[in-house]
């Protein structure tokens, strides 16, 4: 299709994307994109932050020009190409709720985990889900594929990494999707965390997600295969999935412990006894927030809805 395209039509093809400030000249443009996929290190900011392992996740914060550019990317392009159902996360109007829903009220939870997940996602790969020379000349695909990479892998920190993973991952979603379909098993796969839930044998699905798993180069987290029997609290995407769907103990227990101190001591001094020194108010609408929350996933919840109008009656 694009076999005999000029450098010109390239050019405004590119231009049709929309990718880049509307305030530039058309051939300024041009010069800025380049520039910056020639010099994507220099665009990036990377920063650690601990996990709850101990262990430092890095995160790429891109450059405002850049992460205008992915915006565009994301919203004008890869937005427009759809997903697997089996994928959960990084997707408008899917909650946390919806995404732990399929796993309620089941025998076993297998729960694995993809290791080292953005950094095993390849250029390569990244260019043919994303940018196929199908729909774009070659020479933009591999320009656009540029700037949502960081030296060969998906930076996490990019707005178009999260949704960019998904489409790699499609074919994989959708195989291991129909084969627990067939066997009465629930699947879904919320970023590098898969989640399998039923009566079935946990190291049969193992064996098949090891298997398709390596087709794309990536492997299982051994550290992190969870098999979760009905007696012990079952998780999914932080919720409770045992009988009825509910946040976690310890999330709600915090909460409670606040509500508790506000009540007996006052806002105030519980503001001094944490140390908190922000206002008052952003803290009551962050505590509010979780408290909504909690009833977000269990609207009938007695205890919260009464948290609810108590912080209610404070912003009063």
């Amino acid at each position: 299709m694009w076999k005999y395209i000029s450098k010109e039509q390239e050019k405004e093809f590119l231009l049709s994307l929309n990718l880049i400030d509307n305030k530039l000249t058309d051939k300024e443009k041009i010069i800025k994109i380049y520039s910056i996929s020639n010099n994507i290190k220099n665009n990036y900011k990377i920063y650690k932050i601990p996990k709850h392992n101990g262990k430092k996740r890095l995160i790429y914060e891109p450059s405002t020009t850049l992460k205008h550019i992915q915006r565009q990317i994301l919203t004008n392009i890869l937005e427009n190409k759809s997903i697997s159902e089996y994928a959960k996360a990084y997707c408008k109007g899917i909650s946390l709720k919806k995404s732990a829903l399929p796993h309620l009220n089941k025998k076993t939870v297998l729960k694995l985990d993809i290791k080292d997940f953005f950094n095993h996602i390849n250029f390569i790969d990244i260019y043919n889900s994303c940018f196929p020379i199908e729909y774009f000349p070659k020479p933009i695909g591999i320009l656009l594929t540029y700037l949502c990479t960081y030296e060969n892998h998906l930076p996490q920190g990019a707005p178009t990494s999260a949704y960019i993973s998904n489409l790699v991952l499609k074919e994989f979603d959708e195989k291991i999707g129909r084969l627990c379909f067939e066997k009465n098993i629930s699947y879904t796969r919320y970023s590098d965390d898969m989640t399998f839930s039923g009566d079935f044998n946990p190291t049969d699905i193992i064996k098949v997600v090891k298997k398709e798993l390596h087709k794309y180069k990536l492997e299982i987290n051994k550290d992190k295969i969870h098999v979760i029997k009905k007696n012990n609290r079952q998780t999914v995407t932080g919720i409770v999935v045992n009988k009825k769907m509910q946040v976690s103990r310890d999330y709600r227990k915090k909460i409670r412990k606040e509500i508790y101190y506000i009540k007996k001591y006052g806002l105030p001094f519980h503001l001094n006894k944490i140390k908190y020194e922000g206002n008052p108010e952003k803290y009551l609408k962050s505590l509010y927030g979780k408290v909504l929350y909690v009833l977000q996933i269990n609207k009938e919840d007695k205890e919260f809805n009464l948290y609810k109008r108590y912080l209610e009656t404070l912003y009063g």
